[in-house]
């Protein structure tokens, strides 16, 4: 198997994994408009909304990680 058939592989993977957590999660607070969900004081629905926008940005950056080997791989 050469290098970039598995460099293409790879990158399929990162992107449906990618994908799947985007689809769950949704883009982050922080990329969203001025509608911006707050806790105001509760400890236990702040710490659920920033381990979401972690989450969200996890799932952004595997994605992008994902299309660029992709597109290493077609190369």
């Amino acid at each position: 198997m050469e290098i970039s058939n598995f460099i293409l592989a790879i990158g399929l993977g990162f992107l449906w994994h990618g994908l799947q957590i985007f689809w769950v999660s949704g883009l982050p607070r922080q990329l969203k408009g001025s509608n911006q969900e707050t806790s105001n004081g509760d400890i236990q629905k702040s710490f659920m909304l920033f381990w979401l926008d972690q989450y969200s940005w996890i799932g952004l950056t595997i994605i992008i990680l994902g299309i660029f080997l992709i597109i290493r791989g077609l190369i």
